[in-house]
């Protein structure tokens, strides 16, 4: 049985991925992009199956307008994924108060207000699923990321909180961590104006990777791969409320969890010390 999918960041990436692989096996994909001309080829293939619009994820009032024109010409509307996003890398103080507000507005604030957008259509219409794609930063940090990081932890958090208070509606949750994948994910990243102070540190690494001038990550991940996995546990009748993608992010996931585990039992004796 064939379903209806939402899906915002359509243009590359994972978003492209899992809109080719949905309208291949006979779905019907709403895909919204900054650039939806990117999907040309795909509308010549696959004619009225796929849906598009033009987007930008931190235009609040234009995602309610397209989410509620979605669901009104699609009749209705199984999974909502959230997928726009980019990489904002650089010490703090490198980056301009321009670089924070639309990195937070969009890996943070945009996935908050499609959840909004699209819970009441959801709830209406007797359940669904929302999908975020987020990042096995969600789990770990490294440093020159803090800001990205920030953004992936606050997702995880909001999704944690608000998986609970929609599942009575019949509303399932996902989170999806991926690794390191071979997508276009550096190519769009953007980076704070350099600081001479923080030359020989992190920040300074990923300047200078920008520029060629040594190896880029390694990128373990198979983005086809990954897309069908994200498509697979869709169509189970549970949902996993997290998705980790990628031998890199179960190791680096791993040891994370672990280590702050290990920290936290360090300090039970002084945590029940502070009780009246």
């Amino acid at each position: 049985m064939s379903r209806a999918w939402f899906i915002t960041g359509t243009s590359s990436g994972l978003g492209r991925q899992l809109t080719e692989q949905l309208l291949a096996r006979g779905d019907r994909v709403a895909a919204t992009a900054r650039r939806t001309e990117a999907l040309d080829d795909l509308a010549a293939r696959y004619g009225d199956r796929l849906w598009r619009a033009r987007l930008d994820v931190t235009d609040t009032a234009q995602l309610r307008a397209v989410v509620d024109r979605a669901f009104t010409e699609l009749g209705r509307v199984d999974v909502v994924v959230s997928n726009a996003g980019y990489g904002l890398f650089g010490a703090p103080e490198e980056l301009t108060d321009a670089q924070i507000d639309r990195q937070l507005a969009t890996n943070l604030t945009g996935s908050i207000q499609l959840a909004r957008a699209a819970t009441p259509h959801l709830r209406r219409q007797g359940g669904g699923r929302f999908i975020q794609i987020a990042s096995i930063g969600g789990q770990i940090a490294f440093p020159g990321m803090s800001l990205y990081h920030a953004t992936k932890w606050g997702i995880e958090g909001f999704w944690e909180s608000s998986a609970p208070e929609i599942a009575p509606f019949g509303i399932q949750v996902t989170i999806v961590e991926p690794g390191m994948t071979a997508t276009n994910f550096g190519g769009g990243a953007v980076l704070g104006p350099p600081l001479p102070e923080y030359a020989d540190g992190a920040s300074g690494h990923l300047h200078r990777m920008a520029a060629g001038e040594v190896p880029p990550f390694d990128t373990p991940g198979d983005p086809v791969r990954i897309a069908a996995a994200i498509i697979a546990s869709a169509d189970k009748p549970e949902a996993p409320l997290r998705l980790t993608l990628g031998s890199d992010a179960y190791a680096l996931a791993t040891v994370a969890l672990r280590n702050r585990l290990e920290a936290i039992e360090a300090g039970r004796e002084l945590a029940h010390s502070t009780d009246f």
